[in-house]
């Protein structure tokens, strides 16, 4: 009786929350009632791709947050949603690819290199519209600390890009619980190499290859910027003839310097054993471990050679300190790098603040500047 109970609170504060979204009203039914609707708005709104959507990110009405927070814990934890909803009705069973605009096509789990033994997968999203000339590539790399998050969410973010003359990529890479640092950006680093030497059969400009990503995304986009063609960093997962530099790069509050992250006020806590940059160190406290800090770090790497950054992050972020996006600006300005640093008065870690239309047409304008599209 509990469980039904639940469900039926779930399905109807689902339905609210749906006809909220899409703007609907009494006179107009309710899209997609099965849930497909309210799990494709709940990804979009998740900000840095960790699964979760916390209350800065949500961009429905606060009383619908608390229905659907349903433990209390301050995040909605859309798997969990998604899997009681789907109880409900069959039709959310639907292929993910119904959910992309029509003016896109989705190739789904290309198998792009090796994570240690198994196969590494990304999903890659054409525009529909076909041209003669190779396009410049866009790369997502989720967030969620290294130690969670997926590359599904990444379907939403780049997609308006390929909607605007991009080729979409959204990569998986191992997280923390199976292997350490740097198995992180080996495998990024192999995507990278992957759509290179396959560049001709997806239509890809070798040479205009651009990567985004939020929190620990974030970190290793700035780390693939600075790093390219750093042989300790580019492991053993395929394509070794291939380069992993990138010519752009967008870094949506990512780490840099753990050594001042974690001795940070009100961010000591992230020194601590079992904190996400320990493990991504392998365990035990950060400070102490000076060569795993200096070999996370992407300002460990900078040269003048490095690609133009845009950097973002919310000067009130209670999870990854402002002093991070800063430091690394402040060094590639050193050495020459193009760099622009937006900081967002107000904005926490992710949340609607950084998709605002203005945000949205800085990251076009860069990226458009740094890796033109064909006419």
């Amino acid at each position: 009786m509990r469980f039904v109970i639940r469900l039926s609170l779930i399905s109807l504060v689902a339905l609210i929350v749906v006809c909220i979204y899409a703007g609907t009203t009494s006179a107009q039914p309710a899209p997609q009632r099965d849930g497909s609707f309210l799990k494709n708005r709940l990804e979009q709104d998740d900000v840095n791709d960790d699964g979760k959507v916390s209350r800065d990110e949500f961009s429905g009405p606060a009383p619908m947050f608390q229905r659907l927070d349903r433990d209390g814990d301050g995040e909605i934890e859309i798997k969990e949603v998604v899997k009681i909803m789907s109880m409900r009705s069959p039709a959310n069973n639907r292929k993910a690819n119904a959910r992309i605009p029509s003016d896109l096509e989705i190739k789904r789990d290309v198998v792009f290199g090796k994570g240690g033994d198994r196969d590494l997968t990304m999903h890659l999203v054409f525009p529909t519209k076909k041209t003669d000339q190779p396009l410049p590539a866009y790369v997502w790399v989720h967030g969620g600390g290294w130690q969670s998050g997926s590359k599904e969410g990444g379907v939403n973010q780049v997609s308006r890009m390929v909607a605007e003359g991009f080729v979409g990529a959204t990569i998986e890479y191992r997280l923390t619980g199976e292997a350490p640092f740097p198995a992180q950006i080996e495998d990024c680093k192999c995507a990278i190499r992957f759509l290179r030497a396959h560049a001709k059969e997806y239509g890809i400009d070798p040479e205009r290859i651009a990567v985004a990503g939020s929190s620990a995304g974030g970190h290793l986009v700035a780390l693939l910027g600075t790093s390219g063609d750093v042989k300790e960093l580019e492991g053993s997962g395929g394509w070794p003839d291939q380069s992993s530099r990138v010519q752009a790069v967008v870094d949506l509050y990512g780490p840099s310097d753990l050594a001042t992250f974690v001795t940070t006020e009100g961010f000591e806590a992230h020194n601590r054993t079992g904190s996400p940059e320990s493990k991504l160190l392998g365990g035990g406290e950060v400070i102490g471990n000076k060569e795993g800090i200096r070999r996370v770090n992407p300002i460990t790497y900078i040269d003048d050679q490095d690609p133009p950054f845009l950097i973002l992050h919310g000067t009130k972020d209670p999870v990854v300190p402002m002093n991070q996006s800063q430091a690394l600006h402040d060094a590639l300005g050193t050495a020459g790098v193009e760099t622009k640093l937006k900081l967002i008065p107000g904005a926490k870690h992710g949340g609607r603040e950084f998709s605002t239309p203005e945000i949205n047409d800085l990251i076009m304008s860069f990226l458009k500047k740094q890796l033109p599209v064909p006419k």
